[in-house]
């Protein structure tokens, strides 16, 4: 079966050896914290260099452009490989629109050259966990059809479940407004959050961070007791922002709910990292493409 490749944004938070080990190339987004020179992600700063500079300064974030998934492609389609593209939900950013119209220029020189531009639905380490699961059927053989078709079925059982520090930077970034953000970080009020099918739905509030990392754990055992499935179906990573001392606490309460393997820690970039501030943590799962 014809081998293909594997490209994905920024975005998906991949720790680097993981990047190494499934030969995954990635196109950065851009970060700005003075709205003139813009950093590639990952390249130009790294993601501790942009927790610290958070802190005290508020950036902006930019997404691919057109010209850079062109550069990216062009490659591929010299040396007539498959490509798949996969991208950060289109809920959140333009991405998969830049990936799709460099795809519709490069075709005009390449005819021939075999790409496919997903919309994962999904974002930070959850596309990065995705990402790795859509590397695993290459690695097992599968051509980039049958993956594809794997792909629909495993994307809908993608969750995070997480919490952050502070109201103060999704206010910042417009997810809320001033006024909840204040009530809140008086009333120091902790947001649980829920992200499936690209999407951020609120589960509710809990006062002290201590019961927020507690909760998240809840909520996924929460989960899968409602939907009935095999946590042993599933793989699972930790989410975390500046430090790691909460999210080894919670990758020990998820252990204790018999998830069996490896759990990596994926460290949240700047792209979502902007809106979520410094401290996010979260539990995030979805199913291995052999049992769908």
């Amino acid at each position: 079966m014809p081998k293909f490749e594997i490209m994905c944004d920024s975005a998906c938070d991949l720790p680097d050896y993981l990047i190494e080990e499934y030969d995954i190339n990635i196109i950065p987004f851009y970060i700005s914290f003075d709205q003139e020179n813009y950093l590639r992600e990952r390249i130009d700063i790294t993601i501790d260099e942009f927790y610290d500079k958070l802190y005290n300064n508020f950036p902006k974030t930019s997404l691919p452009s057109v010209q850079d998934y062109i550069n990216k492609f062009t490659p591929y389609a010299e040396e007539g490989k498959n490509l798949l593209c996969i991208t950060l939900t289109s809920k959140f950013s333009g991405s998969y629109q830049s990936a799709v119209n460099a795809r519709e220029i490069i075709l005009e020189k390449y005819p021939d050259f075999n790409i496919t531009i997903l919309d994962s639905r999904l974002c930070t380490a959850l596309q990065g966990l995705f990402v790795v699961e859509v590397a695993r059927m290459k690695n097992d053989g599968l051509s980039l059809e049958e993956a594809l078709l794997k792909t629909e079925k495993i994307i809908p059982t993608g969750r995070i479940m997480f919490t952050i520090g502070t109201l103060e930077y999704m206010q910042k970034s417009g997810r809320i407004g001033k006024v909840s953000a204040i009530a809140g970080n008086i009333l120091n009020l902790k947001p649980l959050i829920v992200v499936r099918d690209g999407e951020l739905f609120p589960y509710g509030t809990i006062r002290g961070r201590k019961k927020a990392l507690k909760k998240i754990v809840a909520m996924t055992k929460e989960h899968f007791k409602k939907t009935g499935e095999d946590i042993d179906d599933y793989n699972f990573c930790i989410a975390r922002g500046h430090h790691t001392d909460e999210a080894e606490k919670v990758a020990d309460k998820v252990r204790d709910l018999g998830v069996k393997g490896d759990m990596p820690f994926y460290q949240v970039g700047s792209t979502i990292g902007t809106s979520c501030g410094p401290d996010p943590v979260g539990v995030i799962f979805i199913k291995n493409y052999k049992y769908v």
